[in-house]
């Protein structure tokens, strides 16, 4: 299966692009729940995510997060990479965004969602919502280099065959950092 090694980099490249462009053709809702809250929802049919109807839920319970990014074209704990994820309290919509991978269950990739807002002026509010976030600062997977922070106590399953483009890796050190505030909002 060599031709598949050299074909799968070269059709994430042109899946890629193809949602860059739609993604920048796509007009945001005028009205409704997403535009209040500032964010472009979409209810996807499902079966079209990989996630549909199988999806089994967030992963719940201790985690040790691993680290193993390999430059093959393959999404990899470590790195971050951009997927459709479903909203917590409603997995029948989402958003495409950014994700720290962090480990595996089973088929699935095991991820932490990524935001460019500052938490750190309402971390009081987002504690009492039950949101935790750590700063991972900026990189690759923001095309506008702002920091980014990764939600440390929901972690998201991804079916590796979602993953719409890869970002970029993260740094060890950084890493190690959320990996930390993994384990102790898992516990």
């Amino acid at each position: 299966m060599q031709w598949q090694r050299v074909l799968r980099p070269l059709v994430q490249t042109a899946v890629r692009e193809v949602v860059r462009a739609a993604t920048r053709a796509t007009p945001r809702p005028k009205h409704g729940r997403a535009h209040r809250r500032g964010r472009a929802t979409s209810t996807v049919p499902r079966g079209d995510t990989g996630q549909g109807a199988g999806y089994p839920g967030d992963f719940v319970g201790p985690l040790t997060p691993t680290y193993a990014p390999h430059p093959d074209g393959q999404p990899d704990p470590g790195e971050i990479v951009w997927t459709w994820v479903p909203y917590e309290e409603d997995h029948s919509q989402g958003k495409d965004r950014p994700v720290l991978l962090v480990g595996r269950d089973g088929p699935w990739l095991l991820a932490l969602q990524l935001s460019s807002q500052d938490h750190d002026r309402d971390e009081d509010q987002e504690r009492r919502a039950g949101r935790l976030w750590v700063d991972i600062g900026s990189g690759a997977w923001d095309s506008r280099g702002r920091p980014s922070e990764a939600r440390v106590n929901r972690i998201i399953r991804v079916d590796p065959d979602t993953v719409r483009r890869e970002g970029a890796v993260l740094a060890k050190d950084r890493f190690d950092e959320v990996a930390a505030a993994v384990r102790a909002a898992t516990g």
